[in-house]
């Protein structure tokens, strides 16, 4: 195999996570050589360029935690950057709409959450204010979050990855570089792929649904393990996207660890319902079995 060069601090995953922390990395410490490896041929392949598109609020996460803070501040923090760099977004608003009784107390949850994460322009809303901001939507109450927006993920996650290289002295962006294996040194790591090894100074892991499985590959023993469900979206056609104005989400099912399905609006355009929630399989093997 042959040597490649060095690093201070090599990424772990080309998506959006860890291309924004290269790029976090980047702009504070400019004086380090940072490298992104991304096992497929393309950035975002996964989870960033096949998800919704949808910039949150930090509406349903408990108040004070690393969640709700962390989300809160990187949409303010993603806006600036896609109005500076000339990425198209839009602050759409959306509304959650109960539609039975038994909702209630989870939609009155949510609005507490919310108030206390510092969501504005965050409002309860009666039947007819819900048809007002959505006319094909029927409800007994709702909640309309005004901040919230849509984006595209791929293209933001671009504009790192251009940043990073051009912004950066000696910064790397390296597709089709699947990570295989870790040696340890004493000052230092060295990151086995399928092409090059690289050493570096730190391993930084944004691996998204691999990063249990990157974690032990590098001696760790990770307390948690990750269960991947994949997500079906259908786009709606002409005639039906016609009634959804934004985004259009139910209250959550308690039993369910998901959003539930939603209609969201995207920045091109389309409109998606969806999503379900299925184990993810591979090779032929539903994921969790494989361990």
């Amino acid at each position: 195999m042959k040597q490649g060069v060095d690093f201070d601090i090599i990424v772990i995953g080309g998506g959006i996570v860890g291309l924004s922390s290269a790029y976090k990395i980047m702009l504070n410490h400019q004086h380090i050589r940072i490298a992104v490896l991304e096992k497929e041929e393309r950035l975002a392949a996964h989870q960033t360029g096949h998800n919704s598109g949808v910039i949150h609020s930090g509406l349903y996460y408990k108040p004070g935690s690393a969640k709700a803070k962390t989300c809160t501040k990187g949409r303010k923090e993603l806006i600036a950057f896609a109005e500076e760099h000339k990425i198209p977004y839009e602050i759409c608003g959306k509304i959650i709409v109960a539609t039975a009784e038994k909702e209630l107390d989870g939609l009155e949850k949510i609005f507490y959450n919310g108030r206390e994460n510092g969501i504005k322009g965050l409002e309860k809303i009666r039947p007819d204010e819900i048809k007002e901001i959505e006319p094909y939507s029927t409800g007994i109450a709702g909640l309309h979050i005004p901040c919230t927006g849509i984006i595209d993920f791929t293209e933001v996650a671009a504009k790192l990855a251009e940043l990073i290289q051009t912004v950066g002295d000696g910064n790397k962006i390296l597709t089709s570089h699947k990570v295989i294996g870790f040696e340890k040194h004493n000052s230092h790591t060295k990151v086995l792929t399928g092409r090059v090894a690289f050493t570096a100074k730190y391993i930084i892991n944004c691996a998204g649904l691999q990063c249990d499985r990157i974690a032990r590959m590098d001696g760790f023993k990770p307390r948690m393990r990750i269960v991947p469900f994949r997500g079906d979206y259908y786009e709606l056609t002409e005639e039906a996207k016609s009634k959804v104005k934004n985004l259009i989400y139910p209250v959550p099912n308690p039993d369910f660890p998901f959003l539930g399905v939603h209609f969201t609006r995207t920045i091109d355009g389309s409109v998606e319902c969806g999503p379900n929630a299925v184990f993810f399989i591979q090779e032929g093997r539903l994921w969790q079995n494989r361990f």
